[in-house]
């Protein structure tokens, strides 16, 4: 997290001195349609938020449960209405894909531990709505907040996939999440078109884990999505 609030410090001392340059205003009557167009590429990282039970005794030897992020990507198309001068409503279908890992840590021969990893791996379809807040427009630079909510449908979901190899147990998520999202950003008026950077986070209502009564399911009490997102929006 340090890594990205460096780089939010660093954009904002470059979005400050390059406003301050009087240059000539790009698509000045741009802000004043009622709606537009565009699409989006983003770097994300999935995760999870994990509440594992209180007491893990009941299951064998386990010890610590937790997990790590991966790297995905994000490919939307962007619908914008503009509702005044300062708001805009957002609605960005988009194909998400990225993978989470699962950490168990279990306890053998009261001396020997060893990690047992479950990979998750997912691809969404989003389906968010947002309201935009911008700043007034310094030349050809708008700085902006947004926040609103997402609706998740996880293609690779394997919540009702039966287990057949008696070997692998499979850690299974519900197909359907539900999320908060808030962000900034920055829009950059072009010659021919506007173009932004946003960084913004993700942080899911739904339990998603599917319990089965395995260890790896049932000593998770809760088991929610967070994603960080870096997003490039071409408008």
């Amino acid at each position: 997290m340090k890594k990205y609030l460096l780089i939010i410090l660093v954009f904002c001392f470059f979005f400050a001195s390059y406003a301050q340059r009087k240059t000539t205003q790009n698509l000045p009557k741009y802000d004043k349609k009622p709606y537009h167009f565009g699409f989006l590429i983003a770097y994300n990282q999935f995760n999870f938020m994990i509440k594992p039970e209180t007491d893990l005794s009941p299951f064998d030897s386990l010890m610590v449960v937790e997990s790590s992020h991966m790297s995905g990507f994000n490919l939307g198309v962007i619908t914008d209405l503009r509702l005044n001068n300062n708001f805009n409503l957002r609605f960005i279908p988009s194909l998400s894909f990225g993978d989470r890992v699962l950490h168990y840590t279990i306890k053998f021969q009261d001396s020997v531990f060893y990690d047992v990893n479950k990979k998750i791996e997912s691809t969404f379809i989003d389906f968010p709505l947002y309201v935009k807040f911008k700043s007034s427009r310094m030349n050809n630079v708008r700085l902006y907040v947004i926040g609103g909510f997402q609706y998740s449908i996880d293609l690779a979901s394997q919540a009702k996939k039966k287990q057949q190899d008696v070997d692998e147990i499979y850690v299974k998520l519900h197909r359907h999440d539900y999320s908060f999202h808030a962000g900034v950003g920055a829009d950059f008026y072009l010659t021919y078109f506007k173009f932004s950077t946003e960084l913004k986070m993700g942080y899911g209502f739904r339990d998603l884990i599917v319990r089965e009564g395995n260890m790896y399911s049932n000593s998770i009490e809760r088991l929610n999505s967070k994603i960080l997102q870096l997003s490039f929006l071409f408008e």
